[in-house]
C-alpha cells in the first residue's frame, strides 16, 4: 500500500508502506477520508512540536499526524467482536505514540477506538468526529460546573473546535453564545453555526469584571493563547474550560478567589463523549461539513497545509491518491 510520510520540515512524500495487519484487538480500516487537525498538521509539517518541549524527529512516523479518519473495516483481529469487515466506521480516539497514522490507504487501530457511523452521510460530516469528541469533553466539564441551559456563554476562537463548540452549546440550550474571533469570515461562519453574536475581543469582552452586566456565565477557550484566556476569565462569572493547547502560563486574579469560580483544564477522552457527538450529528444538531473548506488527494498534502497556514482553509479533507 501507499501512504504519506513527512520526511523533513516542509517535505511530504507519497511512499510505499507495509500493509498493516490487525493484532488480536485491532481492526484494519480502508481509509475513505482524513480531515486535518490544523495545529498538528501545521506544526509537524513546519518543524515545531505540537506540545512544547516534546522531541520531534524526521522522517516522521508514516501516516502521521493523520488521525481524524472515516473508512470501512477491511479486517479484524481474532478477539474483535464489536465490528466486522464491511462496517463503516470513524476513529473517535487518537492514542498517540509512534505508530502508523491514517494518512494512508489502510490503517490499523484498536477496535475500541472506532465507532460505527451512518452509511448515508458524506465523509466530510464524519471524518472530524474525533475532534467533536474532544470538544464534547470540555462541554461536559461546563455542564457539570453549572448547567449550560439558559446561560450566556462566551467562546474564544472560531477555528474548527470553536465552530463545533458553538453548535454543541446551542444543542445544550445556551441562551446566548457570544463567540470571539479577529477574522470576519470566521465570525460570519460562527453566526451560521448558531452563535448569537460574533466579533473582535475589544468589541465583545469589555473587561468590566466578572459581575459586569455583559459578563458571561460560562466561558470556553479554544485558542490556548494566554492573554485571550486571561481576558475570558476576567469576563466570566462562574466557570471557564480551557480546550486550546496552552504553551504559556496564565494568571488568575484575586477577584476570582470568591464566589466559587472554577477554572478547568482539559479533561479525559472517553467513548461516551464520542457517542454523544455522533448522536448530535445524526440528530442534525451538529454539522461538521462547514469545517471542511476543500478536498484534496493526500499527494497534495503540502498544498493543503499551505491553505491552513494562510487561513484560506479551516480544515482540509484528504483522500487516498
Amino acid at each position: 500500500m501507499y501512504g504519506l510520510q513527512i520526511t523533513a520540515p516542509g517535505v511530504a512524500e507519497w511512499v510505499e508502506m507495509p500493509d498493516p495487519v490487525a493484532k488480536e484487538n485491532e481492526v484494519v480500516i480502508e481509509v475513505e477520508a482524513v480531515s486535518t487537525c490544523p495545529h498538528w498538521d501545521m506544526r509537524i509539517f513546519g518543524g515545531t512540536p505540537m506540545f512544547a518541549g516534546r522531541p520531534l524527529e524526521y522522517p516522521y512516523t508514516p501516516g502521521e499526524p493523520g488521525h481524524e479518519c472515516v473508512g470501512r473495516i477491511a479486517s479484524v483481529g481474532a478477539a474483535v467482536t464489536q465490528v466486522r469487515p464491511g462496517d463503516r466506521v470513524a476513529a473517535w480516539r487518537d492514542p498517540g505514540g509512534r505508530r502508523q497514522g491514517a494518512y494512508a490507504q489502510f490503517v490499523a487501530v484498536e477496535a475500541d477506538h472506532v465507532i460505527i457511523v451512518p452509511e448515508d452521510l458524506p465523509a466530510a460530516a464524519l471524518a472530524s468526529l474525533e475532534l467533536a469528541m474532544c470538544v464534547h469533553v470540555s462541554i461536559e466539564q461546563l455542564e457539570r460546573a453549572a448547567t449550560i441551559k439558559g446561560k450566556r456563554v462566551g467562546v474564544t476562537g472560531l477555528g474548527p473546535s470553536g465552530l463545533i463548540a458553538v453548535q454543541m452549546l446551542r444543542a445544550y440550550g445556551a441562551a446566548e453564545i457570544i463567540a470571539v474571533d479577529l477574522a470576519p469570515d470566521r465570525c460570519a461562519l460562527g453566526l451560521a453555526c448558531g452563535a448569537t453574536q460574533t466579533g473582535a475581543p475589544d468589541d465583545l469582552m469589555a473587561d468590566g469584571g466578572r459581575y459586569h452586566e455583559q459578563a458571561f456565565a460560562l466561558g470556553l477557550d479554544t485558542t490556548g493563547i494566554s492573554p485571550v484566556i486571561e481576558r475570558l476569565i476576567r469576563n466570566t462569572r462562574d466557570a471557564v474550560a480551557i480546550f486550546g493547547v496552552m504553551r504559556e502560563p496564565i494568571q488568575v486574579g484575586p477577584e476570582h478567589w470568591y464566589g466559587g469560580f472554577q477554572l478547568m483544564m482539559y479533561g479525559e477522552h472517553h467513548r461516551g463523549a464520542a457517542e454523544q457527538a455522533l448522536r448530535l450529528i445524526t440528530e442534525g444538531k451538529l454539522d461538521l461539513t462547514p469545517l471542511i473548506s476543500t478536498q484534496l488527494p493526500m499527494t497534495q498534502y503540502a498544498d493543503g497545509v499551505a491553505q491552513l497556514t494562510s487561513k484560506e482553509a479551516i480544515k482540509v479533507l484528504f483522500t487516498p491518491a
